[in-house]
């Protein structure tokens, strides 16, 4: 049975956000909703003017008999602005401070619609890398590791502080934690990645940097190459920080007890704004 164009339309919407990165045939499309390619190459049109046109998201068309439509999600420099923004209004209040200099996220990083935000953000800066896998640390992570990866349509992998005999055979590294510089140890599944993939670690917060020197670590163990450094947000560290290239969309510091939240870094990183 024909499809309507309206409703081809909203079915191809909800096909390719579920699918981001990756590349739909229009054979496969003509033969869904029973229509010609020339049809369904006027909705891909359609969608791709519309997605420009709300900051959704790239629609790229492939040309030629393999040819398709590859949905790339992204988000605006304003809407992501605008989300910092909030985020900086909620994380400034006074009765989210810690002992130790920490500050209370775990409500934040458990909403569904901020991690969506915080996902879309993250995976805008590699829109035009290549990334196999993303890699996270057990617990606080996971969430952000996982819209990360949901966005940019790849594999995410936990990082565990003590391995599972679930997880198989492991790899380890022991390192030193940059804010309390004692030794800890992480462990991986040697299945979990594969050599030569491009890992993109991600986690909630960075301090002195040592949790991410060593699942840089890990990665080097596994012969893949690091594509990136995200974090949620960095905490302020009087020391050397082990790790020197980074994205962070919040930057907060904790002096005398008294929460301060700034942008973080991201405006550079993301959008390669050097004014802000």
């Amino acid at each position: 049975m024909k499809v309507r164009r309206s409703d081809r339309l909203v079915d191809m919407t909800r096909y390719l956000l579920e699918r981001p990165h990756q590349l739909v045939s229009l054979t496969f499309f003509a033969a869904r909703y029973e229509s010609a390619k020339s049809s369904i190459s006027e909705d891909l049109t359609i969608l791709k003017r519309t997605f420009q046109a709300r900051g959704t998201g790239l629609l790229e068309t492939v040309p030629g008999a393999a040819g398709g439509a590859r949905f790339i999600p992204y988000i605006l420099r304003e809407e992501a602005e605008q989300f910092v923004d909030e985020m900086i209004s909620e994380l400034s209040e006074a009765d989210r401070y810690l002992p130790g200099g920490y500050v209370y996220m775990s409500d934040i990083l458990g909403r569904p619609a901020a991690l969506r935000q915080i996902g879309r953000i993250l995976a805008t800066q590699y829109l035009n890398q290549n990334v196999d896998v993303v890699v996270t640390v057990a617990t606080k992570g996971i969430p952000l590791a996982q819209s990360v990866a949901n966005y940019l349509n790849v594999p995410f992998v936990i990082v565990r502080h003590d391995s599972q005999i679930t997880e198989g055979s492991t790899v380890s590294v022991n390192y030193v934690s940059g804010s309390t510089k004692r030794i800890e140890r992480m462990a991986l599944s040697k299945r979990s990645v594969k050599p030569n993939s491009r890992v993109l670690i991600v986690d909630d917060y960075m301090k002195g940097g040592g949790t991410v020197g060593g699942l840089r670590s890990l990665v080097d163990e596994f012969d893949s190459q690091l594509a990136g450094v995200a974090v949620f947000a960095e905490g302020d560290f009087a020391g050397q920080r082990t790790v020197s290239k980074y994205t962070s969309l919040l930057k907060i510091q904790t002096a005398d007890e008294q929460i301060r939240v700034t942008p973080g870094n991201y405006l550079t990183q993301i959008f390669g704004d050097e004014t802000k």
